[in-house]
C-alpha cells in the first residue's frame, strides 16, 4: 500500500480518516458497546452488566450516536413492556481488525508491564469462533 508524500505538511484533521473513525467511536465506552456486540444481540441490561461503571445515561448516548453513524442497529419489539436489542450492521462489522488489533496490542502490553498480571479476559473479540471472524495478524 502506497500513501501520498505529503513532504512537511501536516494532516489536515478535517481530511483525516484516523480522525473521522475517532469522531465516530468518540471514547473508551463506545469501543467496549462495539466490542460486546461482537458476541451477539445485546440488550440494555446485559451491556449494563458486561460494562461496570457504564451509566444508563452513558450508554443511551453512545448507542444513540453509534446508530446514527451506522454502526450499530436498534431493533424495537412491539411488546409491553417494549423489548429494544442492538446489534452490528455490516458498517460496524468493519471495525473488527482494529479491535482485534487493540486486543492484540494490549495482550502483548500487559504480558510487559509488571502492572497487570490478570490472564482471565473473555473477550469476544478473541473467543468467537474462528470461522466467524477473519484473522487479522500484526506485522
Amino acid at each position: 500500500m502506497s500513501y501520498p508524500d505529503l513532504g512537511d505538511q501536516p494532516c489536515q484533521i478535517s481530511y483525516c480518516p484516523i480522525s473521522k473513525v475517532l469522531e465516530v467511536i468518540e471514547g473508551k465506552w463506545s469501543i467496549l458497546i462495539l466490542r460486546e456486540l461482537f458476541q451477539g444481540d445485546r440488550r440494555t441490561g446485559e451491556f449494563l452488566k458486561a460494562l461496570p461503571g457504564l451509566s444508563t445515561k452513558t450508554l443511551t448516548q453512545r448507542l444513540r450516536n453509534l446508530e446514527q453513524h451506522g454502526l450499530v442497529v436498534r431493533q424495537v419489539y412491539g411488546e409491553v413492556p417494549p423489548r429494544v436489542e442492538y446489534r452490528l450492521s455490516d458498517r460496524g462489522r468493519e471495525l473488527q481488525p482494529i479491535l482485534r488489533a487493540m486486543y492484540q496490542v494490549g495482550q502483548r502490553w500487559m504480558a510487559q508491564g509488571p502492572d497487570c498480571t490478570r490472564s482471565d479476559c473473555n473477550c469476544p473479540i478473541e473467543t468467537q469462533a474462528q470461522g466467524a471472524i477473519e484473522s487479522f495478524r500484526l506485522p
